[in-house]
């Protein structure tokens, strides 16, 4: 059945008269007979008999009539679902995290308050494709000329965060290899920092002894600052240190910092809403840190 028959039918099957539904049609009223002819020779099975001057439904045209309204009722509800579909996407965002997490959301919160109308979709998987705007992390990462219309890096020194009542507190700065016997508080393996962190320590010439893992860095913080041991801390993306029993030392050997990689992938055209969201997480970044650009 073609959409054209299917309208045609139920047209005639509510007015049962097909002089007024070819009117209503705008067709000629023989066109209209053998669309309805056609069908019901496609189906085989009568749909219409005769009942005086008028026609009324057949046990089959009732059964066909009763199938085919919900479905046409929903086919024509289509252009308004696309369109409801399209604007809801021109206000919803796709941020994709695989770092600083903890920043991310404070730069969310403070653009929804001037644009609540948005919605922000927040995701955590390195093999999601389907994104507006991802968050990731490398040691190092050089950005290429033409990477710049569409991406921005920022750099942040990672300290190490030690116990109030460690014998370390009392240093404003320290080499990674004096705590190579320490116990470290990490992230788990699986982030992308904690491989990051994991590689200083290579570089420092020991593997750090791993005594708690967590996945939140509120957790890490607090067990170092019940004197448990020793961890990294990333200078802003993690936010404030807050807490006065742990204390943070800039690392003098090796260099402990690393890239954090802004990237804006969405469909053309891009829609205002990510491109205004990408420019003010550029501006909040740069408020906390200097960018490469």
């Amino acid at each position: 059945m073609e959409l054209t028959q299917i309208r045609y039918f139920l047209e005639v099957a509510e007015s049962q008269h097909i002089t007024k539904s070819a009117q209503k049609l705008h067709i000629a009223q023989p066109a209209l007979t053998q669309a309805i002819h056609r069908l019901q020779n496609d189906l085989g099975v009568p749909l219409f008999m005769q009942s005086g001057r008028n026609i009324v439904l057949t046990q089959y045209g009732i059964f066909l009539r009763d199938r085919l309204r919900p479905i046409l009722s929903q086919l024509d509800r289509i252009p308004e679902d696309l369109a409801a579909l399209a604007q809801q996407q021109s206000q919803s965002i796709r941020l994709n995290v695989l770092a600083a997490s903890s920043f991310i959301t404070e730069a969310v919160i403070a653009y929804e308050k001037e644009h609540p109308e948005l919605h922000f979709q927040m995701l955590q998987n390195p093999q999601e494709q389907l994104y507006d705007i991802s968050v990731t992390t490398k040691m190092f990462y050089q950005l290429s000329e033409e990477a710049s219309k569409h991406e921005f890096v920022c750099t942040e020194k990672i300290f190490l965060a030690v116990p109030e009542r460690s014998r370390y507190a009392q240093l404003s700065s320290i080499r990674l290899e004096d705590v190579k016997d320490e116990g470290f508080i990490c992230l788990m393996g699986s982030r992308p920092l904690r491989w990051i962190c994991d590689k200083f320590c290579a570089h420092a010439g020991f593997t750090p002894q791993i005594i708690f893992e967590s996945d939140n860095p509120t957790a890490v913080r607090n067990m170092i600052a019940s004197n448990m041991g020793v961890g990294f801390w990333p200078e802003f993306t993690w936010g404030k240190l807050d807490s006065e029993h742990v204390k943070l030392l800039e690392i003098e050997q090796p260099m402990c910092r690393r890239d954090i990689i802004f990237t804006c992938r969405s469909p053309q055209p891009i829609s205002p809403a990510v491109t205004d969201f990408f420019a003010f997480l550029k501006q909040f970044t740069l408020s906390q840190q200097t960018i490469k650009i």
